[in-house]
C-alpha cells in the first residue's frame, strides 16, 4: 500500500473515534492516539522523509488537508461536550428567584427601615402602605386636625394646584385612616413611608424625609400597652441600655398625647442627656368616630418617629442632607 493510500483510511478511523467520544477525557485520549507526539497520524508524517522528491508535494498536501479536518472535528466535538457539561442536569425553572449576588448595597435608610419593620413583625404588626399624594380629609380632617391648624397653611405643607386641594402627605397617619376605613378592628399595623413638609434644608431638616408610624386598636388597649411596645422597639434598635421617658404633649389625633425622650451612650456622645425621638398617644375618640369605630367599645394607641433621626443617632451622622446626596464615599461606609 502506497503512502497516499494510507492517509484516507487512517483519517476516517480518526474521525469516527473523535465523533464517538462522549466525554472530554475520552476525546483527549483519541487526540493523543492520533494527533499526539507518538500518535498514528503523527507517525505517518514522519514517514514522509522516505518519499521521493517528486512524491512529497502531493503527499504533504494530502496529509495537511486530512490533519486540518481532524483538528476541526476535534474542536467542534470539544465545544459540544463542554456545552453539555455546563448545561443544567434538570429542567430550569426560570420563574425561581435569582441566585446572583447583589452588585450593590442597601441605602442606610433602607437598612434602618427594614430593621424597624423586623422589630415590629416580632410582636405581630403588619406593614401597610398608602399614596403620597393625599387630600385634606385623610391628612387632616379625619385626624381631627382643626381648620386653623398651622399644618394646613401653605407655608407648612406642599399643596398641589388642583381643584380639590390635593397635597403631598405630611405624615403617614393618613394611611392609618385608610386602613381603619377598610378594615374592622382589631388592627395592628406599621406604616413606613416618605413624607413632605416645607422645611428649609439644613443639617437637621429636609423638605422630604421618612417616617414610620404604628397603630394598635383592640378592646381594652391601654397606655401600658403603648409603653411596653415603645420600649421593646427602641431597645431593639438602639441597644438594651436605652432609657425612655414620656412627657405630656398635644397632638390633635391622640388624647392623652406624649412626647418620647430617650437617653443612651449615643446621646451622651452628642453632649446631651436626653433627646426627643417620637410622639405618641391614645387614639382620639373623634378619630374613631370619623372611621366608623365605636370609641366606647374600642381603644387604641398610635406613635410615630423619623427614620432619618434613628439612622443619624445610630451611625453618628450630624447632617441629614448626606442621605440624599448620593456620595459614594458616604454610602460605602454602610
Amino acid at each position: 500500500m502506497s503512502f497516499l493510500d494510507e492517509i484516507t483510511p487512517l483519517k476516517e478511523a480518526a474521525l469516527q473515534a473523535l465523533q464517538a467520544a462522549d466525554t472530554l477525557p475520552k476525546l483527549d485520549d483519541v487526540r493523543v492516539q492520533y494527533l499526539g507526539t507518538n500518535g498514528q497520524f503523527t507517525g505517518l508524517l514522519k514517514q514522509m522523509g522516505a518519499l521521493t522528491k517528486e512524491d512529497r508535494p502531493a503527499a504533504g498536501k494530502a496529509v495537511n488537508l486530512a490533519k486540518a479536518e481532524l483538528i476541526q472535528t476535534l474542536d467542534r466535538q470539544r465545544e459540544e461536550l463542554e456545552l453539555a457539561a455546563a448545561a443544567p442536569q434538570r429542567a430550569t425553572d426560570f420563574t425561581a428567584p435569582g441566585r446572583r449576588r447583589p452588585l450593590g448595597k442597601q441605602h442606610p435608610l433602607t437598612q434602618v427601615t427594614e430593621e424597624i419593620v423586623r422589630s415590629f413583625r416580632k410582636i405581630g404588626f403588619a406593614v401597610a402602605d398608602g399614596p403620597e399624594i393625599e387630600n385634606e380629609r385623610y391628612c387632616f380632617d379625619a385626624l381631627n386636625t382643626p381648620a386653623d391648624h398651622p399644618a394646613r397653611d401653605t407655608q407648612d405643607t406642599f399643596f398641589l394646584d388642583t381643584a380639590d386641594r390635593q397635597l403631598l402627605r405630611t405624615h403617614t397617619s393618613s394611611v392609618q385612616i385608610r386602613v381603619m376605613e377598610q378594615s374592622p378592628p382589631p388592627i395592628r399595623i406599621i406604616v413606613p413611608g416618605r413624607v413632605y413638609r416645607r422645611d428649609t434644608a439644613d443639617a437637621t431638616h429636609n423638605p422630604t424625609f421618612h417616617q414610620i408610624e404604628g397603630l394598635y386598636v383592640d378592646r381594652n388597649v391601654t397606655m401600658a400597652d403603648l409603653k411596653g411596645t415603645v420600649e421593646f422597639v427602641f431597645k431593639e434598635l438602639l441597644g438594651k441600655e436605652v432609657k425612655l421617658r414620656f412627657r405630656p404633649h398635644y397632638f390633635s389625633y391622640t388624647e392623652p398625647s406624649l412626647e418620647i425622650d430617650f437617653s443612651s451612650a449615643l446621646v451622651r456622645k452628642m453632649g446631651k442627656e436626653w433627646l426627643e425621638i417620637a410622639g405618641c398617644g391614645m387614639v382620639h375618640p373623634t378619630v374613631f368616630e370619623n372611621v366608623g369605630y365605636d370609641p366606647e367599645e374600642w381603644s387604641g394607641w398610635a406613635f410615630g418617629f423619623g427614620i432619618e433621626r434613628i439612622a443619624m443617632i445610630r451611625y453618628g451622622i450630624s447632617d441629614i442632607r448626606l442621605f440624599y446626596e448620593n456620595d459614594l464615599r458616604f454610602l460605602n461606609r454602610f
